[in-house]
């Protein structure tokens, strides 16, 4: 069902009498699109370490390929490191590579973000000169969207499987760093930790399970929240165009879960009338 032609898409009602206080959400994606087109850099990157850099029969390099881009569809939202320990297990699966060549996830990474920073510094620099502005590089409606919730009175969490210093950084840059506060969170370089379930974990510990929201473009964090009775809305962005409805990631969210579809924040007056029954204090 959607909501009023804004591209709300209802799928699961909301609990009855559900009242939130809290709110976590993803970052690249969801609120910035500093970072769009990682995946671009990803896939490549991927099917070079599992090929071994050398020419390959056609139909290997197709079915390489397929594995690549639905390994990272299915771990989008989870910190880099742990994808590429996932990458290290598909070049040992895949016996291109004899075992003496085939890097550490440390090294994977450090490859993947030399290309990847790389962009996001060149995007930074039109910012600082002035070429463009912030909101070029968010989400239709997210800052917004932000505010209005902070302004209800919701406490704020940013957790992002991007390094802890870079999301803080690009937070800030954004101007969404206000509104979470010391409460954002990246990874930190152990696998063990996963910003979006750490965050949850310490939310629900404190406040009990079902007065969580949880917005972001990824199945971890959608799955993360129903393992903890959250209410989670997928954000099925396209990041090229900063609006409008992203098919792929429609489809991806959904079979994570989701409980509520959205392109974007850009019909976020009537999402928050149906997420919130009372008015935003004044």
């Amino acid at each position: 069902m959607s909501l009023h032609d804004t591209g709300v898409e209802i799928l699961t009602p909301l609990p009855p009498g559900a009242r939130f206080t809290h709110a976590v959400f993803d970052f690249d994606g969801t609120l910035s699109t500093l970072r769009e087109g990682w995946e671009g850099i990803m896939e490549p990157m991927m099917v070079r370490a599992i090929l071994g850099g050398t020419d390959a029969p056609a139909a290997l390099t197709g079915s390489v390929t397929q594995a690549v881009r639905e390994y990272i569809d299915r771990t989008t939202g989870v910190q880099t490191l742990v994808q590429m320990q996932g990458l290290a297990d598909l070049v040992r699966r895949f016996r291109r590579v004899p075992e003496s060549a085939i890097l550490d996830a440390h090294a994977y990474k450090r490859l993947y973000n030399e290309t990847l920073l790389g962009v996001v510094n060149a995007r930074l620099e039109r910012l600082r000169t002035g070429e463009l502005t912030a909101v070029d590089f968010m989400i239709g409606g997210a800052l917004p969207f932000v505010e209005a919730l902070h302004a209800r009175g919701l406490t704020l969490y940013l957790a992002s499987g991007t390094d802890q210093g870079d999301v803080e950084r690009e937070a800030g840059v954004l101007g969404f760093s206000p509104y979470f506060g010391d409460r954002i969170y990246g990874a930190t370089g152990d696998v063990s930790q996963e910003a979006k379930r750490v965050v949850l974990e310490r939310i629900l510990a404190a406040i009990g399970d079902g007065a969580v929201l949880t917005f972001g473009d990824g199945p971890v964090e959608i799955r993360e929240t129903h393992r903890r009775g959250g209410y989670a809305i997928g954000v099925a962005s396209d990041e090229v165009r900063r609006r409008g409805l992203n098919d792929r990631k429609r489809r991806r969210v959904i079979e994570a879960g989701a409980d509520i579809v959205v392109p974007d924040f850009c019909g976020g007056e009537e999402l928050l009338s149906l997420l919130f029954s009372a008015p935003a204090p004044r």
